[in-house]
């Protein structure tokens, strides 16, 4: 049980990574609050774990990252662990991106995140063993054609974690970004559902596989765990190997 007593919340937990750390989470003693957009599966995803209590909000709205906060508090009297998880991606060149995509993308991967930090950390002071996690990705140290809105985010997401974690180490918190590789998810499915895609990018991996949500929910375990106490600042890559012929 490595998060007995421990209280989290996780953001887009709705499916995929969110949906399988929430339950992981509360599987190693946790207390959970599970965010993600109205009319996602969020509220049947968790109805039958009582140590999951989902709430409905959109984390790019004003006010999200205090109503989000305050309904962990509400439901369980404080804050150990943010799993900054909820993320959108997307593809247009950069001489053809409607200014729109860039703000949405940055927007949900970066400025939400920020904000529900500065939310969080006076509660995870308080913790004296306060974790922040930010989902990024391994485009934030590599690129693909189209995708310059969501690597400069994932780039953002990394570099915030960075600088939290020397702002905020001296009172216990650590933060710390993870960089999932080719992982089959909500958001991935799309393109991965063709066995052909599938197989090229499983090929591309030293574990020849596509990565499924609980690898990357194992990895933000260990960070939000005590076992990751002396890891702040860094980027756990998860990829199954996918960057190491880059």
């Amino acid at each position: 049980m490595l998060l007995e007593g421990k209280i989290a919340i996780v953001t887009g937990a709705g499916s995929g990574i969110g949906e399988a750390s929430a339950q992981l989470f509360a599987d190693e003693g946790a207390k959970v609050l599970a965010v993600d957009l109205a009319g996602s599966a969020v509220m049947t995803a968790h109805e039958e774990n009582a140590s999951i209590v989902c709430l409905e909000q959109d984390v790019t709205e004003d006010g999200a990252a205090e109503r989000i906060v305050q309904a962990a508090i509400d439901a369980f009297g404080k804050l150990d662990i943010l799993f900054n998880n909820a993320g959108v991606s997307g593809r247009h060149n950069v001489i053809d991106m409607p200014l729109e995509h860039w703000d949405h993308v940055h927007n949900v991967n970066v400025r939400a995140q920020f904000r529900l930090a500065q939310a969080v950390i006076p509660h995870l002071r308080e913790s004296g063993a306060g974790r922040i996690i930010n989902t990024a990705s391994v485009m934030a140290v590599g690129t693909d054609f189209g995708l310059s809105a969501y690597c400069s985010s994932k780039a953002g997401t990394a570099g915030l974690a960075r600088t939290i974690a020397l702002e905020e180490g001296r009172y216990g918190i650590t933060a710390n970004s993870i960089e999932p590789g080719a992982i089959y998810t909500g958001m991935t499915k799309g393109g991965f559902d063709n066995e052909e895609i599938a197989q090229i990018w499983a090929k591309k991996s030293a574990a020849k596989r596509l990565g499924e949500p609980i690898d990357i929910a194992k990895g933000a375990l260990f960070l939000a765990s005590d076992l990751g106490a002396f890891v702040t600042g860094h980027a756990l890559r998860v990829d199954g190997g996918l960057m190491l012929r880059v």
